[in-house]
C-alpha cells in the first residue's frame, strides 16, 4: 500500500500551489480512503484562491471530483442506495460531511448547514486527516459523507460535475417549483447554470431563456436545450421581458434562477417574474454590496424568493440519475472542457479564472 500522497497545498490567497508528498494513513472507522481519478476547478475554488472567499491555508483545495475506493476502514460502509462498498468501486460523493445530530440536521432537516459541518475542499491541512480535498492523488472520506457508486458506462468526465453543480442545481429546480409548461429565465450559463437549463427541461418546462456574457456559454446553453440563449450586455430589460413574455402562458417568467453572482441580476430576474412569480438564487454567495430593490413588487405581484446553499443527499442521486440516463442527449461530459494533470495545477486555475471554457479538470 502507497505510504505518501501527493498534494497541491493552497498556500495562501493568489499564491502559486506547491507540490507536496503527504503521509497517507489508513482511513477511520467508517471512512473511506479514495484515489481521485478526475477533480474540477469549481468557481468557489477559484474565489477561494483569489481571496474572495475565506479558506484555511494550507490547505487541499477541491471539492467537485470522482474517485476509486483503495480501502475501507471497516464496519459497514454503503452507498446511499444501500449497496456495500467496495475495493475498486468508482464513486462520487457530496461536498460536505454533517453530524446527523444537531437540530440543523435533525429538527430542521438541514444537514448542509449543520454546526459541526466540515467540507471537502475548504479544510486546514493541520486537521487529520488532511486529505480533504480533490487536487490530490488521494482523499479520506469522513463517515457521514453521503456516498454513490457510479454506473460502469459512466464515464469521469461525465460524472465529474454531478456533486456540486449538478446536485445543487437539482436542489435549485425543486426550491423553483418548476414544472410542466412554465417558462424558466437562467442568469448565468456555467455549469450550475447550464445543469439548470438541462433540468428545467428535463422537468417538463415549455421554455427555458439563459444568459450570459460568454459566446460559448451561449453556444452551450442551446446544446443542454435552451429555447433561447442570449448574451446579456446585448439585450435590454425591455427586450428581455417581451421576449420572456412570449415565450410565456402566463405573461412572464413562471420561476428565474441566478447562478451568475452578480448582485444585480436579481433586480433585474426580479422584473421578469410574473405574479406568484419564484426566483431562486444559488451564486449569490460571496458578501457583497447591497441591491436596491423596490420591495412593494414582491408584495404586489406576490412573488417569492428563496436562497439554495448546498443540497439534500437525494440531490445528489437524481443528478448523477439524470447524468446517466442523458447521455447521447445532453452533453454533460463537455463541462470539462480541459484536463491537466496535478502539476499544472497553476495553469488550470489561470485557465480557470480568465472563465476560459466551464470546468477545467485535474487528473491527478
Amino acid at each position: 500500500m502507497q505510504t505518501t500522497s501527493l498534494a497541491a497545498v493552497f498556500e495562501g490567497p493568489r499564491q502559486p500551489f506547491s507540490l507536496r508528498e503527504l503521509p497517507l494513513h489508513p482511513p477511520e472507522h467508517g471512512g473511506v480512503l479514495v484515489r481521485i481519478s478526475m477533480a474540477t476547478v469549481c468557481g468557489s475554488d477559484v474565489h477561494s484562491w483569489a481571496g474572495r472567499r475565506p479558506s484555511p491555508a494550507p490547505g487541499i483545495l477541491g471539492h467537485e471530483m470522482t474517485g476509486v475506493v483503495m480501502e475501507l476502514g471497516g464496519g459497514d460502509v454503503a452507498d446511499l442506495r444501500g449497496d456495500p462498498l467496495r475495493i475498486g468501486d468508482r464513486i462520487t460523493w457530496s461536498e460536505y460531511i454533517p453530524c446527523w445530530q444537531c437540530e440543523r440536521c435533525v429538527r430542521l432537516g438541514l444537514p448542509q448547514k449543520c454546526r459541526r459541518l466540515r467540507k471537502y475542499g475548504h479544510e486546514s491541512l493541520s486537521e487529520p486527516p488532511g486529505l480533504l480535498g480533490g487536487f490530490a492523488q488521494y482523499c479520506h472520506l469522513l463517515p457521514g459523507t453521503a456516498v454513490l457508486r457510479l454506473p460502469p458506462f459512466v464515464s469521469d468526465a461525465e460524472a465529474v460535475t454531478v456533486n456540486c453543480a449538478g446536485a445543487t442545481m437539482a436542489a435549485v429546480i425543486e426550491a423553483a417549483e418548476v414544472g410542466l409548461g412554465d417558462c424558466v429565465v437562467v442568469q448565468g450559463l456555467g455549469a450550475l447554470g447550464l445543469w439548470g437549463v438541462a433540468l428545467a427541461r428535463a422537468v417538463g418546462a415549455r421554455a427555458v431563456i439563459g444568459l450570459d456574457t460568454v459566446e460559448s456559454r451561449l453556444d452551450m446553453a442551446r446544446r443542454f436545450g435552451a429555447t433561447l440563449a442570449l448574451p446579456v450586455g446585448d439585450t435590454s430589460p425591455e427586450r428581455l421581458r417581451e421576449l420572456t413574455a412570449l415565450h410565456s402562458q402566463t405573461g412572464g417568467a413562471d420561476a428565474v434562477i441566478e447562478t451568475a453572482g452578480v448582485p444585480s441580476a436579481l433586480y433585474e430576474g426580479l422584473g421578469l417574474l410574473r405574479p406568484g412569480g419564484r426566483y431562486v438564487t444559488a451564486g449569490l454567495v460571496l458578501p457583497t454590496a447591497p441591491v436596491e430593490i423596490d420591495a412593494s413588487v414582491l408584495v404586489r405581484s406576490m412573488l417569492t424568493v428563496r436562497g439554495v446553499h448546498n443540497y439534500q443527499p437525494w440531490h445528489l442521486a437524481q443528478a448523477l440519475d439524470f447524468a446517466a440516463r442523458s447521455r447521447g442527449h445532453i452533453p454533460i461530459e463537455d463541462l470539462v472542457d480541459a484536463q491537466l494533470p496535478l502539476h499544472r495545477i497553476n495553469e488550470a486555475f489561470a485557465y480557470a479564472t480568465a472563465r476560459r471554457g466551464v470546468r477545467t479538470a485535474i487528473v491527478p
